[in-house]
């Protein structure tokens, strides 16, 4: 199979391009600055793009059996002043629309596009109500960004193309992203939960993040909507105290509501709220997750 990755280089890309070779695929990933990319597994085909038109790549997609569309700024990486908060919308829209130019050009369409999202999809949720696929879009910042980056390649489906959108929620790996931030204070003894400790956190471990995707891929049944989260979500409260135990720390010191909005302003919405998603129809379609207990989980990733 012939796989193009757009956000290749990231935390999910990495990984996956890495499975996908393994598997036999080849993997061509579109980067901004292929000369600066570093990390990526050999073999891997870096390409450049400009993460805005087809120009200059969009031939790659005509014959191309899939592609996976990763790219977007990081929601947590700078506080959201007006213009990160446009930077993280259009560098969504820009991708989609990049990665749609270049399907619509292609004489032999792929027959498969996967489409990047996140659960904040379904905004935020102060209750215990699990949150399926059919749950509706929310409110706020990043439901608008999520609803808007699924809606920019959804014109594919009408030229045959299946079109599986990834829900993502906060996904756990050793190599960065949410997990060494919030492990970082628990080894200077001040770690704790944030805030009430009672947002729920829909996770999931990198490994299965991958195996999802792979999987996905392949069933030529899988359409629409999933939720890339682990079957059982836990609250805040948990995290912390199995992050203070995985790493022999007291998790003591709660960062309080008000300080992490003067810190992190909007930004703390990322951690003060949550949903209690769920991977209802990854589990239909039969995927078998590897690690479905955040315990295991974190006793992989730190034990």
């Amino acid at each position: 199979m012939r796989v193009i990755i757009s956000g290749g280089t990231g935390l999910i890309g990495r990984p996956l391009s890495a499975a996908l070779m393994a598997d036999g695929h080849e993997v061509t990933v579109l980067s901004r600055d292929p000369i600066e990319t570093f990390n990526m597994p050999d073999g891997v085909l870096l390409f450049r793009w400009d993460a805005k038109s087809a120009e200059g790549w969009g031939h790659l997609a005509d014959g191309a059996d899939a592609i996976i569309n990763l790219a977007g700024a990081g929601i947590g990486d700078k506080r959201w002043s007006k213009k990160r908060k446009e930077e993280i919308r259009s560098s969504r829209l820009q991708a989609g629309r990049a990665i749609l130019e270049a399907i619509q050009a292609a004489q032999e369409k792929p027959r498969v596009l996967i489409q990047a999202s996140a659960v904040g999809y379904y905004g935020p949720q102060d209750n215990d109500v699990e949150i399926t696929e059919d749950a509706p879009h929310g409110d706020g910042f990043l439901a608008g960004v999520c609803l808007d980056w699924e809606l920019s390649t959804a014109p594919v489906e009408r030229m045959g193309v299946r079109r599986p959108i990834i829900r993502t929620g906060v996904v756990l790996s050793r190599d960065g992203g949410v997990l060494p931030r919030m492990a970082r204070p628990f080894k200077f003894f001040i770690g704790g939960r944030l805030g009430s400790g009672e947002q729920w956190l829909p996770w999931i471990h990198i490994d299965d993040e991958v195996r999802a995707i792979q999987f996905l891929l392949k069933d030529e049944g899988a359409d629409g909507p999933f939720n890339l989260c682990a079957p059982n979500p836990v609250r805040n409260r948990e995290m912390a105290y199995l992050l203070g135990h995985f790493l022999n720390r007291p998790a003591a010191l709660p960062a309080p509501t008000f300080a992490m909005k003067a810190v992190l302003g909007e930004m703390a919405e990322i951690a003060l709220s949550g949903q209690r998603a769920v991977p209802a129809r990854l589990l239909d379609q039969g995927f078998a997750f590897k690690h479905p207990e955040l315990e295991d989980a974190l006793r992989d990733l730190l034990g």
